[in-house]
């Protein structure tokens, strides 16, 4: 919590210094009536005082007062709210290994799961974009807030070829950052890239990353898989047949893309956890910190003590003050 206008918390020093008078004031006058009585004969030539509960009420009001003072300070809390400027790409690899059944039924259809659940935790208002990639990258939705459209794109991934992990990083990027105007600020962006395996082509996945960070669009990267996932492939020569291929995830580059981009890297070895990242991510993504007054609360304790204070003065002494 901090406070808009500061100053003003400097009333509470006069608050204090009145506190402060006033139990010097009550001191002297008890020993003032000291002076003109034997104490041993007060009870009798004397009524009994209603001692600590004339306190009582005072002490509700000065707290009312100190409160309302904070609250005229305009006290803001800092809160993450969805940013409706925002835009998220996910860029799914689409490369033959995704056919791997060590995450059931298997990576891809483990993935396209996975990245639906994801679009329900985003806010509606944030625009998401899909884009596939093996060999090239291929943009199957440009950013929108149509969830339909996504879903739909996000249909038609099919697995084939090989990986290109930084032409897909690289071409979503294009996307999220295009030509500004003159005056014009970049909206906020960020691509979540799951891939499985090692990019074999075209450019270098950390160099691409660090154009990423210099453009302020973090990536989150999901390596899906497991080191014994393993897939058939054609033999070569001509032969007929298949051969058993391992493909084993390469969390360490992902991780790399992540930690220069200044997002983050997740694990997922099953569907299960798969769909627990997209759930966080999605609670995370497309968000900004906004400052929200709530000078209201302080507002309303200071009214609950005034009542507090009026009740125990009509108890006490049967007037409000």
């Amino acid at each position: 919590m901090h406070f808009a206008t500061p100053l003003v918390l400097l009333a509470l020093i006069a608050l204090g210094a009145g506190i402060v008078a006033y139990v010097i004031v009550m001191r002297r006058r008890r020993r003032t009536a000291a002076q003109f009585a034997n104490p041993a004969l007060m009870p009798s030539v004397a009524p009994r005082g209603p001692r600590w509960r004339r306190h009582v009420p005072l002490l509700f009001y000065a707290i009312a007062l100190a409160v309302l003072v904070v609250a005229a300070a305009k006290p803001e809390k800092t809160v993450a709210v969805p940013d409706e400027r925002a835009s998220i790409m996910l860029v799914t690899d689409v490369s033959g290994s995704m056919t791997a059944t060590d995450v059931a039924p298997n990576r891809l259809s483990a993935a396209r799961v996975a990245a639906e659940r994801f679009l329900d935790e985003v806010p509606k208002r944030i625009k998401v974009g899909a884009m596939a990639f093996n060999n090239r990258p291929r943009t199957l939705q440009r950013p929108t807030r149509d969830r339909a459209a996504v879903r739909d794109a996000l249909r038609r991934l099919e697995p084939s070829g090989g990986t290109a992990t930084g032409e897909a990083i690289k071409a979503a990027l294009q996307l999220l950052r295009p030509p500004l105007k003159l005056g014009e600020k970049a909206a906020p962006a960020a691509i979540v890239l799951l891939s499985d395996g090692k990019s074999v082509t075209g450019r270098e996945p950390v160099d691409v990353a660090k154009e990423a960070a210099k453009a302020k669009v973090p990536i989150y990267t999901v390596a899906l898989g497991t080191p014994a996932g393993t897939i058939e492939v054609p033999r070569g020569g001509g032969r007929s047949g298949t051969v058993t291929e391992r493909v084993p995830p390469d969390p360490e580059t992902l991780r790399a893309v992540a930690r220069i981009s200044g997002g983050r890297s997740y694990a997922a070895g099953d569907a299960d956890q798969l769909s627990a990242v997209y759930d966080r991510l999605g609670s995370q993504l497309g968000k900004k910190k906004e400052n929200r007054d709530i000078g209201y609360l302080f507002v309303g304790g200071a009214l609950i003590a005034l009542g507090l204070g009026a009740a125990s003065s009509l108890t006490f002494f049967g007037r409000v003050v």
